[in-house]
């Protein structure tokens, strides 16, 4: 009988500590963008990480496709997804509640927590189509990108600069990334403008697939836009990255940044960016984009929300603050 009792007990002790043992464990979603663009393999890139450590902290992080920056800074306000990447633009429009925010007004809680990688400007068009500036996309069929995605915001920005307004297009498409290279090849569109990492999958698809031509973005108009914006910097696609465009292309972008909640917790955020640094060489080999990033630009470059806690707690030990 006693043995049958303390059998009974060790089942329900063992019982107990894998209830707890399950109930320890946190979910963390990133919040990324189309599978074409570089946000998501980021995303995936950073949960690898976590996941890898999940043992020692209990956080099991999973990657959402989504439709990019704006999407991403209003469910993290919603309190849906615990972290998302987001244009270096955006995190600073989310903030103070301005742009495609103005509506929602401003976001104070929203924090910041590193920047990966620049994201140029691409203007790709169909070869045929005669377009050799921004300005030639008047009377064109021209992708404008999904309401909701960073890209949306900088085409808006770059329509401003340059004097054009969606009724100039032939058509003003508000196709995904994922959807814009099978139409520019199959002459649905003449031009998308796009922004993203280099190398990025929609670029590639589209320059491989067809004969695309990606515009140079330069000249007083892109000089000023960068002089009223100081969330943008001038970038380089180099040339030979895509078929079809041999030269240096000049262009303008924002930067990929990783952002949260003040409502997230400093151990959830200690776990993750000290996945990354401590793992840094394993980390910029997972995308081509990370290559050249530095420790010390990605704690300041393109940050406008104040530093989360958790993450200047991990800085702060390493001497970078």
């Amino acid at each position: 009988m006693m043995m049958k009792m303390n059998l009974a007990g060790a089942v329900l002790a063992t019982s107990i500590a894998f209830t707890g043992a399950a109930s320890a464990e946190e979910f963390i979603t990133i919040g990324t963008g189309g599978v074409t663009g570089v946000y998501y393999p980021t995303g995936g890139a950073i949960c690898r990480l976590v996941n890898k450590g999940r043992k020692d902290h209990g956080i099991r992080c999973s990657v959402e496709s989504t439709g990019g920056s704006v999407y991403n800074t209003r469910t993290i306000r919603q309190g849906e997804l615990d972290f998302g990447v987001v244009q270096s633009d955006v995190q600073a429009a989310g903030l103070n509640g301005t742009g495609a925010f103005k509506d929602d007004g401003a976001f104070p809680e929203l924090r910041a927590i590193f920047s990966v990688h620049p994201e140029p400007m691409h203007v790709m068009a169909r070869a045929d189509a005669g377009i050799n500036s921004p300005e030639d996309l008047k009377g064109k069929k021209v992708n404008i990108g999904n309401p909701g995605s960073g890209t949306r915001v900088l085409a808006e920005t770059l329509m401003e600069y340059t004097g054009i307004i969606p009724d100039d297009f032939a058509l003003a498409a508000e196709l995904k990334s994922s959807e814009q290279a099978a139409a520019l090849c199959d002459g649905k569109i003449d031009a998308a403008i796009w922004a993203a990492g280099l190398p990025n999958g929609s670029s590639q698809e589209a320059t491989s697939t067809c004969d695309i031509k990606i515009v140079p973005l330069a000249g007083a108009p892109i000089e000023k836009l960068l002089a009223d914006n100081s969330a943008y910097a001038a970038a380089t696609i180099p040339g030979g990255m895509y078929p079809g465009n041999a030269d240096d292309i000049p262009s303008w972008g924002p930067k990929a940044t990783i952002v949260t909640s003040a409502n997230t917790s400093d151990d959830v955020v200690y776990a993750l960016v000290s996945a990354i640094f401590e793992n840094f060489d394993d980390f910029k080999k997972l995308h081509p984009a990370f290559g050249r990033l530095m420790e010390e630009d990605m704690i300041k470059d393109g940050l406008t929300a104040d530093l989360h806690p958790g993450a200047v707690k991990y800085y702060k030990e390493k001497g970078w603050m």
